[in-house]
């Protein structure tokens, strides 16, 4: 059994079939009932193999889930909006998110959980800093790889692209950012974070012209969403200090 599972590739039976015939004997399983279990089984196994592997793959910094937000602490506009994200239509019709407030909201978690959501959901999804996503544009360019990097770039189902405002960047590292996300527009959604409003997004790039058709495109058909209020971490780190 475990030398015919392993050459057909079933793990799940190679190693738990054992466990599988206790079960069906206990519950006087007729052969279709034991068939079916162990076959359930093993497409869970492989469900669950694979959601574990696009998580792994998006690179996500820690794992934060949407059942785990704080909801009432946000704006009610705010909240129901991340409510009737989580069907991950956006995704369908490659729409994005921008994410917009001050540090300590809740934007990265929001963003993490709606990729992880993804990632349940069959998606291949990436998590990138926007600083870390400029210095690799640039190795890649530097190492003459940068048409292999864009190309593997657009094929994700969804990009999140967390702390945009932090860094400014130079001429070069925003024009290839702006070709990048260019070529994902319409096409493929992303999602973003940022601190910073779209009126001050020039601060970050140092060219009008540039910053106007970076954010025209963004927002075109986007879901825009502004959570205004003070940063969870400081109110926590207050009552810890109150206690």
């Amino acid at each position: 059994i475990k030398k015919l599972s392993n050459k057909l590739r079933l793990p799940y039976i190679k190693n738990h079939y054992l466990e599988a015939i206790n079960e069906a004997m206990d519950n006087q399983f007729i052969y279709e009932q034991f068939l079916l279990l162990v076959l359930t089984k093993e497409t869970e196994s492989r469900n669950q193999n694979g959601i574990n592997r696009r998580i792994k793959a998006a690179k996500f910094p820690y794992l934060k889930y949407l059942f785990d937000l704080k909801y009432d602490a946000l704006p009610l506009e705010v909240s129901n909006k991340v409510r009737e994200l989580q069907s991950l239509a956006f995704i369908n019709y490659g729409k994005n998110i921008i994410v917009v407030g001050n540090p300590g909201v809740g934007k990265t978690h929001i963003s993490i959980g709606l990729g992880i959501k993804a990632c349940m959901e069959g998606k291949n999804v990436l998590y990138i800093t926007v600083p870390n996503l400029i210095t690799e544009l640039k190795e890649s360019m530097t190492l003459n790889q940068l048409t292999a990097y864009k190309k593997k770039f657009i094929n994700y189902d969804l990009v999140i692209l967390d702390e945009l405002g932090y860094i400014t960047f130079d001429k070069q590292g925003s024009e290839l950012l702006f070709n990048l996300l260019s070529m994902r527009n319409e096409m493929k959604s992303i999602i973003i974070t940022t601190n910073l409003t779209f009126n001050r997004w020039q601060e970050i790039f140092n060219d009008p012209t540039l910053t106007a058709a970076m954010v025209d495109r963004l927002t075109h058909k986007a879901y825009v969403t502004n959570i205004k209020g003070e940063s969870y971490r400081l109110k926590e780190t207050k009552d810890w200090l109150n206690s």
